[in-house]
C-alpha cells in the first residue's frame, strides 16, 4: 500500500525535520485535550480510579493491535502509514468534540465512559504511527546521529508536556473545552499536511521477507527475532518494568498535586516538570547519548529511581515541581539511548514488526499500572497514611500523614522497584555486553532508495542533524 511520492523534500534529513515539526504540533494539540479532559474527569468524579481508566482504554487497543500494525508497517510505505494514522487520530478528536458539544447542549449527561471509545480508537491509530516513525527515522538518519534524532522526537513530547498545560489552563476559561479540542483538530490537519510534502521511500523486501506471505507469520516474526537474541530479551524486560513505574507516576502526579493545590497549581507544576523533560530532550539532541549505551541508560535509570525518593519530602509546589522536573529530565535521555540500541541492532526491513512487538510487550503492563495505581492509592497507601492509619505511627513519622502522603510513600516504593530493576539488568551479561556481542544491522548511511546527499570534492560528507539549540554538531 502506497501513496504517490512528492517530488519535494527528497533530501532524507529534510524529510525527517518536516515530519518532526508536524508531529511536534500534533502532540501539543493532543496534550491540550488530554490535560483539559483529565481535569474535567477528576473534577466531576474525584476518583483516581476513573481517571486512570481513561488512560487504560487509550493504551489497551495499542497493545492488542501493535503486532499487526508492525507487520503492516513493514509491508506498506511508512509515510502512508503515518498519513493514515494522523487522519484517524484527527477523526477521533472530532468524535470527542461531538461528545462534549452534545453534553454541554444537554442532549445527554456527559459521563466519563463516553470518552473510552474515542480514546481507544486514538490508541489504535497510535499503534501504527509509533513504529512507522521509529522505522522511518532509522531509514532517513545515519546511525551516528540516531541518538540526536531520537532526542528531537523526545523533545516533541517534552514540548507538549511543557506548553500544553499552560495553554490549556489559559484557554479553557476563554474558549472552553470545545475550543481546545478544535485547536487539537487543527494541529492534526497540519501534521497530515506536512507529511504530504516529504518523501520516505519504500524499502525493497528481501527474499526471506518476500517469501513470508502470511500476515500471521509476519506478526510472529517480530517476537521470533527478539527471542533468539538474549540481550534484546533482557533489555525488553528491563524496559517493561521501567515503563510500569513511569505509568504509575504519570497517573498519580495529578492526585498528589491536587491533595495540596488546585488545577492552576497542577498546570504550573506540570509545566515546570515539562521544562525538565524539554531540557533532557535538548541535551539528548545535542549530546547524542553516551558512547556506552547500555551503561549510560542504566545509570540514568538509577538517577530517576533516586529522584522518586523525593516522595518522602513534605509536598509543596517547589518540592514536587523540582522532583518531577528532575525525573522527567532523565526520561528522554533513557528512551533515546535505548531506542538507539534497537535501531542499530534491528535490520531496517523488519523494524516495523520488531519495534511493534517491543512496544506491545513494554506497554502491555501500562494498562495494568493504570488500573493498579488508583486502587493502590485509594484503598491501601492513602488509608495507611491517614491520621490513625496502619502506617501512621511508623512510616508516617518520616513521610507525614494526611491527604496525599500515601501517594508520596508509594513514589518511594516505586523508586525502590526501579533501583532493583537496574541492578538485576546490570547483572545480566547478555544485556551488559549487547553492544559488542550483537553486531550492528544498520549501515553507516541511510539506505533504501534514498537520494544520496551531496558530496564534498575530496570526501563524502556525512549529513548532520541540526542541534536543538540551533547549532550543529561538529
Amino acid at each position: 500500500m502506497s501513496t504517490p511520492e512528492p517530488r519535494a523534500s527528497s533530501n532524507p534529513l529534510r524529510a525527517f525535520l518536516v515530519t518532526w515539526v508536524g508531529q511536534l504540533l500534533s502532540l501539543i494539540g493532543s496534550g491540550l485535550t488530554s490535560f483539559a479532559l483529565g481535569i474535567e474527569v477528576y473534577k466531576r468524579t474525584g476518583s483516581i480510579t476513573k481517571l486512570s481508566l481513561v488512560t487504560f482504554f487509550s493504551i489497551i487497543p495499542f497493545v492488542l493491535v501493535a503486532p499487526f500494525a508492525g507487520a503492516l508497517v513493514d509491508r506498506w510505505n511508512r509515510r502512508t502509514v503515518m498519513l493514515i494514522s494522523d487522519l484517524g487520530a484527527g477523526i477521533c478528536s472530532f468524535l470527542i468534540w461531538c461528545l462534549v458539544a452534545a453534553g454541554e447542549k444537554g442532549f445527554w449527561p456527559l459521563e466519563t465512559w463516553h470518552f473510552y471509545l474515542p480514546f481507544g480508537l486514538s490508541g489504535l491509530f497510535a499503534a501504527f504511527r509509533a513504529p512507522a516513525l521509529s522505522a522511518a527515522t532509522s531509514q532517513l538518519v545515519p546511525k551516528q546521529h540516531l541518538g540526536r534524532a531520537n532526542g528531537m522526537i523526545e523533545m516533541a513530547g517534552a514540548s507538549s508536556q511543557l506548553i500544553s498545560p499552560v495553554l490549556a489552563g489559559a484557554l479553557v476559561v476563554h474558549i472552553g473545552l470545545q475550543g481546545i479540542i478544535l485547536i487539537d483538530l487543527t494541529t492534526f490537519v497540519f501534521a497530515f499536511g506536512s507529511l504530504l510534502f516529504v518523501r520516505i521511500p519504500s524499502l525493497p523486501r528481501s527474499a526471506e521477507s518476500a517469501a513470508r506471505k502470511s500476515l500471521r507469520q509476519e506478526v510472529a516474526y517480530g517476537w521470533s527475532f527478539i527471542r533468539t537474541r538474549p540481550g534484546l530479551v533482557g533489555l525488553l524486560v528491563s524496559s517493561t518494568v521501567t515503563n510500569v513505574v513511569l505509568g504509575m507516576v504519570v497517573v498519580l502526579i495529578t492526585p498528589l498535586v491536587l491533595s495540596f493545590g488546585d488545577a492552576a497549581t497542577l498546570g504550573l507544576i506540570l509545566s515546570l516538570a515539562g521544562v525538565g523533560m524539554l531540557l533532557g530532550s535538548i541535551a539528548m539532541s545535542i549530546w547524542g547519548g553516551p558512547k556506552r549505551l547500555v551503561r549510560g541508560a542504566l545509570a540514568l535509570q538509577l538517577v530517576a529511581s533516586l529522584v522518586l525518593f523525593g516522595g518522602a519530602l513534605p509536598a509543596s509546589t517547589p518540592v514536587v515541581a523540582l522532583c518531577a522536573g528532575m525525573f522527567l529530565f532523565t526520561i528522554p535521555l533513557i528512551t533515546g539511548t535505548l531506542q538507539s540500541i534497537w535501531q542499530r541492532k534491528v535490520p531496517q526491513e523488519v523494524q516495523g514488526r520488531v519495534f511493534s512487538t517491543k512496544r506491545m510487550i513494554v506497554l502491555a503492563m501500562s494498562p495494568v499500572s493504570s488500573l493498579l495505581s488508583g486502587p493502590l492509592a485509594d484503598k491501601l497507601f492513602e488509608p495507611w497514611l491517614a491520621p490513625g492509619g496502619a502506617l501512621a505511627s511508623s512510616v508516617g513519622l518520616i513521610v507525614g500523614t494526611g491527604k496525599g502522603r500515601g501517594i508520596g510513600f508509594l513514589f518511594v516504593v516505586l523508586g525502590c522497584v526501579m533501583a532493583v530493576n537496574v541492578l538485576i539488568t546490570w547483572l545480566s551479561p547478555r544485556v551488559r555486553h549487547i553492544e559488542t556481542e550483537l553486531p550492528d544491522a544498520l549501515p553507516d548511511k541511510p539506505q533504501g532508495n534514498v537520494t544520496r546527499l551531496p558530496e564534498t570534492p575530496a570526501t563524502e560528507a556525512e549529513p548532520s542533524l541540526p542541534a536543538a539549540s540551533g547549532g550543529s554538531q561538529s
